[in-house]
């Protein structure tokens, strides 16, 4: 029997607030001022450019229908003149893309190339990785070819499509990361072959394969220097067999340079320390970069924060570019690559803003402040402007051109008339203390007008390494979170959304805290303690808590019903991981089973998981979970429905047949968060004093 829907007043749909076009992969040609970038608009997605010096957008593909088809790796060619990107989603281990609107053949992941001028898009060569992210286009320095990998091979296509893609290579391993020398001749990539992997050059001309330095290590992430006789990469060590699960130890990595022009012959620049600081940054590979200082970019977090070091390609001692209390995260070279453009939380804990520091060093410079957001900075070819993607706390990511008075909205136009940025709340900035002291970071959103006590709602991200913001998100996936937040506080709900251990941009020991995730789940008393703060607000009823949120984030969710129905009295979880044990395989690196303490790690990570509290579960909730996901298997929400069933707890389900863990298609996410919005209504609609 369904229960009657109990709606809490809105001043706006969730389609109006899902209503202006998502901007992404924004990018730039090395010798034209064009800018080229992807818009979402309501499932349609479609490529867009824009000319200096105006920069008005204007639209180059014409895609029409929510049908669910991404498009990745989008590439400008130096001049500008062509575009060429992935479209279609990566394959599943079955080897097929994702099919979310259940067509009766299979689309593929394909590359594909675009006059600007206008004309159809020309079919260059089916892709297919198999993992999520990991389109990789590679246009030529004379932009007449385009590499990528695919099918454990590097595949190469001419642009005009008057030819068909070559398959480049039939080395043993997986072929990935390709990237070209600046001269064109040469192509590096990675060689993986699991437990080790090689950093090789393949000559073009004579098909000739030179391996830089080999050993038992893991090389990747190969960085052509300007002259293209040398390419940097990243060295960590080979796999080691039979090691322990559950003692945490240390990453060690080294930045190496090879000469490709005869032997092959490498030589170390910096080698970190065996501390646990000194393991691998998180975003090592996306921040190393060979700049025309003859000097390498590289990231380190040795002092406990994610920062820019610089050190010359013949040695020396490394210089720290960004020195203070922040995390650096993205990292692009400048159009004369003698500087890079970074964005960071300096002096702004919980927003993003752009800066630049020289490769020698010096002051870095702000490009961007105040209560705005930005990120996925660009430069023209002539270094005479720098574009953003952007946001503030209501108005939703767009491109922008920075000025020396602030940014430039680029696209106002492509913000629908009905979208309800004059009723969107501003959330605030709250900082709590969990359990054990440790501070964490949320984002309040408080209901406008709100005359009595009323429901509230924890929300967790997923990751988990991730950092939600003062404002409409960078990603995708949580741009859409901060909408659905924004859409439940018009409905009288305040929103928590809690910046647990375990995220990014507050030191490496927040996220890398002892005893979390499988090994003992210290995150979970950050999400009690948001509980507790809420519980304290004038404007919360204490008896009607829920909580929501998706990936890592719904485990949290599950955790929360598991162990506490007596605070969380109802929970909406997207695809959450519910058995650690289960889930063990894909998380850890290592062969699980042939681990020394693999029965004592599986214990462990059994009792920190959902299910090990499942017996004392009360609360109503609702499982969201597409059964193509490629991420969390579906089989964590089918295990965990039976195991409620069996003792009847209250549960919905609303699962997409076909659809990933990221879903594709917006009618899926509107459809989600209706239903997630509606089902808190029934369960939290009325206070109930006798809880």
């Amino acid at each position: 029997m369904l229960l009657p829907i109990i709606c809490f007043g809105e001043s706006f749909t969730i389609e109006q607030v899902l209503s202006a076009p998502f901007p992404y992969g924004l990018t730039s040609a090395s010798h034209a001022s064009r800018i080229a970038w992807v818009f979402d608009n309501k499932g349609e997605r479609n490529i867009w450019v824009a000319d200096a010096p105006g920069f008005v957008p204007r639209q180059v593909t014409h895609y029409k229908g929510d049908d669910g088809q991404a498009i990745a790796s989008v590439r400008l060619t130096p001049d500008g003149k062509m575009i060429v990107y992935a479209r279609g989603s990566e394959t599943n281990k079955e080897g097929t893309s994702a099919n979310p609107t259940s067509l009766t053949k299979m689309p593929k992941q394909q590359a594909w190339a675009v006059n600007v001028s206008g004309g159809e898009p020309r079919f260059l060569g089916d892709m297919g990785c198999n993992e999520e992210g990991c389109e990789d286009l590679q246009v030529s320095p004379d932009g007449k070819n385009v590499v990528w990998s695919a099918k454990k091979h590097l595949w190469i296509a001419p642009i005009d499509g008057k030819k068909k893609a070559e398959q480049l290579d039939e080395l043993a391993g997986e072929s990935d990361t390709p990237r070209w020398s600046p001269d064109g001749k040469r192509i590096a990539f990675r060689s993986n072959r699991k437990d080790h992997s090689f950093v090789a050059v393949l000559d073009l001309a004579t098909k000739k394969i030179t391996y830089l330095a080999p050993t038992t290590n893991r090389d990747a992430d190969p960085v052509w220097s300007p002259d293209s006789k040398q390419v940097g990469f990243i060295r960590q060590p080979g796999v080691e067999f039979k090691r322990p699960l559950i003692p945490e130890f240390p990453r060690p990595w080294a930045l190496w340079i090879a000469d490709t022009t005869q032997s092959g012959e490498g030589r170390e620049l910096f080698h970190s320390g065996n501390a646990m600081e000194d393991s691998l940054p998180l975003f090592a590979f996306e921040s190393l970069k060979f700049t025309n200082a003859d000097r390498i970019i590289f990231a380190s977090e040795k002092d406990g924060r994610n920062h820019l070091y610089s050190i010359a390609a013949t040695g020396g001692t490394p210089q720290l570019l960004t020195p203070g209390n922040f995390d650096v995260e993205e990292v692009v070279l400048s159009a004369d690559k003698r500087s890079v453009l970074y964005t960071s939380n300096q002096n702004d804990i919980d927003r993003r803003h752009i800066w630049r520091v020289s490769a020698t060093g010096g002051e870095p410079k702000a490009l961007t402040s105040g209560e705005t957001i930005g990120w996925n900075p660009v430069e023209t070819s002539d270094g005479k402007t720098v574009l953003c993607l952007g946001s503030t706390a209501t108005s939703p990511a767009m491109p922008y051109r920075l000025t020396s008075s602030g940014r430039e909205l680029l696209a106002k136009n492509m913000i629908p008339a009905n979208f309800p940025e004059a009723q969107l709340v501003t959330p605030k900035q709250v900082v709590f203390k969990s359990e054990d002291g440790l501070e964490i970071h949320g984002q309040l959103f408080t209901p406008k007008n709100q005359k009595e006590r009323g429901p509230a709602l924890i929300f967790t991200h997923g990751g988990p390494i991730r950092q939600m913001l003062l404002g409409w998100h960078y990603m995708q996936y949580y741009h859409n979170a901060y909408a659905m937040n924004q859409y439940l506080a018009s409905k009288g709900y305040t929103v928590l959304s809690v910046n647990y251990r375990l995220g990014i941009m507050y030191g490496r020991a927040f996220r890398e805290p002892p005893h979390s995730v499988w090994r003992g789940a210290s995150e979970y008393q950050d999400v009690v303690a948001g509980a507790k703060f809420l519980q304290a607000l004038e404007n919360v009823d204490p008896h009607r808590i829920g909580l929501w949120g998706g990936s890592y984030g719904g485990t949290l969710t599950a955790m929360g019903l598991a162990r506490n129905s007596d605070i969380f009295k109802a929970g909406v979880d997207f695809h959450g991981v519910h058995d650690w044990a289960t889930f063990l395989p894909m998380w850890v690196t290592e062969n699980v089973d042939e681990a020394p303490d693999v029965k004592e790690a599986r214990d462990l990570a059994f009792k920190s998981s959902a299910v090990a509290s499942a017996a004392l579960w009360r609360s109503p909730v609702l499982f969201i979970h597409g059964d193509d996901d490629r991420n969390v298997p579906f089989q964590q929400t089918t295990d965990l429905v039976e195991k409620l069933r069996a003792q009847n707890v209250d549960l919905e389900e609303l699962v997409f047949p076909d659809e990933i863990h990221d879903l594709l298609r917006r009618a899926d996410w509107i459809r989600a968060y209706k239903a997630s919005a509606q089902f808190f209504d029934r369960k939290l609609a009325a206070s109930d004093e006798r809880q």
